[in-house]
């Protein structure tokens, strides 16, 4: 099975920007969807973003579009998720997810990384 792992989560400002990279390992990319989550204090794991397999097909959720963009890099087996205009509500513990499908990503992916921090002072 795949494992992953984020990286790139700090502390910045309200407007900076911000590029998270997911790295998996044990099995390529090419087999897996990918998504983004996050889960801010006291609060629900809520979806961010999703990419199939070849970066054909995204999609975001409505608090992020227009602001974060996901992209992929086969060849190094990386996802990345970049955010620009970071606003203090999207603080939160960003996790990477994997599954074969598209439409499991975005809702219920069987794998998971441990989370990066992001927290954007206002």
């Amino acid at each position: 099975q795949v494992q992953l792992v984020e990286s790139g989560g700090r502390l910045v400002q309200a407007g900076d920007s911000l590029r998270l990279s997911c790295a998996a390992s044990g099995r390529t990319l090419l087999n897996y969807a990918m998504g983004w989550f996050r889960q801010a204090p006291g609060k629900e794991r809520e979806f961010v973003a999703a990419i199939d397999w070849n970066g054909g097909t995204t999609y975001y959720a409505d608090s992020v579009k227009g602001r974060f963009t996901i992209s992929r890099a086969n060849t190094k087996n990386t996802v990345y998720l970049q955010m620009n205009s970071l606003k203090p509500e999207d603080t939160a513990v960003y996790f990477c997810a994997a599954d074969f499908r598209i439409a499991v990503v975005t809702t219920a992916p069987n794998y998971w990384g441990q989370g990066t921090q992001v927290t954007v002072s206002s």
